[in-house]
């Protein structure tokens, strides 16, 4: 689908959005460097007597082999690790949800990740200020594979403003096709009233699309005062797709409990 001029900014294809922009190192793990097989053609550090260099005398290298010993041994004792000592928690993604619940033991918890499997995925995206919409589409798509969310289970509806989110939200979660919906948009403070009664009806009706499909709907709607503040924050659509695949695995354990119970 192609966007239209019909309202200002551009909104580039669902297809190429996103493409060449996710950072690889963001999620490969960090391998540590072997030891070069090179190491092991360096000379001893005795040299022969018939070198004329180097001559260490026996006594010296016995008392330095007793040295080393004595050091190898200290850091074995440092580097093992003590019986006693709890093990640490598993890291959140960064700039996820912050903060942590303490919940006392005997109590069962239900918590969902942000991982993708097989789940569609549908997002609505607003034209209108599409320069920052298409920051968001671009931040929320590379989330979405980094997830493992395959392009084949994602569905991109353009929608010509924020107030027309909600009905596009609704729209797609209604269907029942997708596992849950993030809404992309932008609506940026003017001289008027108009963007109070915009972003208002905009939050308020994305929660009802959630409420009343019982299909996760995250919330990816920038409001703000400046287009400049508005570009600074591109990465709340990644935040949101973390959200709504949070909540998606959420539900889906809790219908496997409910099955299972």
């Amino acid at each position: 689908m192609s966007a239209s001029g019909y309202w200002p900014g551009e909104q580039r294809q669902a297809s190429g959005a996103g493409e060449g922009s996710v950072d690889e190192t963001a999620v490969e793990d960090v391998v540590r460097p072997s030891v070069s097989e090179d190491t092991e053609d360096f000379d001893d550090p005795e040299l022969d007597d018939d070198d004329g260099e180097l001559d260490f005398d026996e006594s010296d290298d016995e008392d330095t082999d007793e040295d080393d010993d004595a050091l190898e041994d200290s850091a074995a004792a440092e580097a093992a690790p003590e019986a006693d000592e709890p093990a640490q928690p598993k890291l959140r993604l960064a700039g996820h949800a912050p903060g942590d619940l303490d919940i006392p033991d005997g109590i069962a918890v239900l918590e969902g990740a942000p991982l993708g499997s097989r789940r569609g995925v549908g997002i609505v995206a607003a034209r209108f200020n599409g320069n920052v919409t298409n920051s968001l589409l671009e931040t929320a798509l590379a989330e979405l594979e980094r997830a493992g969310v395959g392009r084949e289970l994602i569905t991109v509806m353009p929608v010509p403003g924020a107030f027309e989110l909600p009905l596009g939200a609704m729209a797609l979660a209604k269907t029942r096709r997708y596992a849950c919906i993030v809404a992309l948009g932008c609506v940026i403070r003017g001289e008027t009233a108009h963007f109070d009664y915009v972003a208002g009806e905009a939050a308020s009706g994305l929660q009802l699309a959630a409420l009343e499909t019982g299909v996760p709907v995250a919330f990816g709607v920038l409001t703000v005062d400046t287009l400049e503040q508005a570009m600074a924050r591109a990465d709340k659509g990644a935040e949101a797709v973390r959200t709504a695949l949070e909540m998606a695995d959420l539900f889906a354990q809790l219908r496997a409990s409910a099955k299972s119970a």
